[in-house]
């Protein structure tokens, strides 16, 4: 490093520039947060037939950091340098994993207003049906408050980080929640859900979903 990069500024000299840039970083994340809350934006999800798009992000109460590998195959630059469904540990949330033997209801969600409500829902929901995988993934949170929020909601089902928002333009996300059903293997069954729904609603989409996996043959693991 040169002499000139070690040279302090003036003692008084402005530095607007540098809080112009952080104040519009603001917001533009308090933009895409109300968009996605508010204003849904066309997309629809991922298209029922088609598998879910694989990924592995770091548990909330993990240690684990970093952003969402959402590779397909090995060094894939800035996807993953392995691909995503071969990321599995304890600290990982895995989504490949999660759909490999049973259906899965996925909820990708932005901690703010009451999108994360849907994780209750989904909580109160589980022990009705124990052969289904719930789980949900916040976009770009706030690691500290997720983290609070998990532990007062007391959730035991798996809430994943995707700190770089990169599931977004892959999942199409249109507003929050964004709730999936995928069955056994990873293929969307019906469309997702677009908004919180009621938890009636909701009881009778995986009720729906557990049976047509069950129709295509897939059995439920005798306790």
């Amino acid at each position: 490093m040169s002499a000139a990069e070690h040279t302090p500024a003036p003692r008084g000299a402005p530095r607007y520039g540098r809080y112009v840039i952080l104040l519009a970083i603001v917001i533009l994340l308090a933009i895409s947060v109300n968009t996605l809350t508010t204003k849904p934006n066309g997309a629809k999800g991922v298209e029922v037939g088609h598998r879910l798009p694989p990924f592995a992000v770091p548990l909330a109460l993990s240690s684990l950091s970093g952003d969402a590998d959402v590779a397909t195959h090995s060094d894939q630059g800035s996807a993953g340098r392995v691909p995503a469904c071969a990321e599995r540990g304890a600290q990982i949330l895995n989504v490949c994993q999660l759909y490999e033997r049973a259906p899965l209801v996925l909820a990708l969600f932005v901690d703010a207003g009451s999108c994360p409500a849907v994780l209750d829902d989904m909580q109160a929901l589980a022990p009705s049906f124990p052969a289904v995988h719930f789980a949900g993934v916040a976009i770009k949170p706030d690691r500290r408050a997720l983290r609070r929020l998990v532990r007062s909601h007391h959730l035991s089902i798996p809430v994943g980080v995707d700190r770089d928002g990169v599931l977004v333009g892959l999942y199409k996300l249109a507003s929050c929640p964004q709730v999936n059903f995928a069955l056994p293997g990873g293929v969307v069954q019906s469309s997702a859900v677009l908004h919180r729904p009621p938890l009636g609603v909701l009881r009778a989409r995986v009720s729906e979903l557990q049976a047509a996996a069950r129709a295509r043959g897939w059995q439920e693991p005798k306790a």
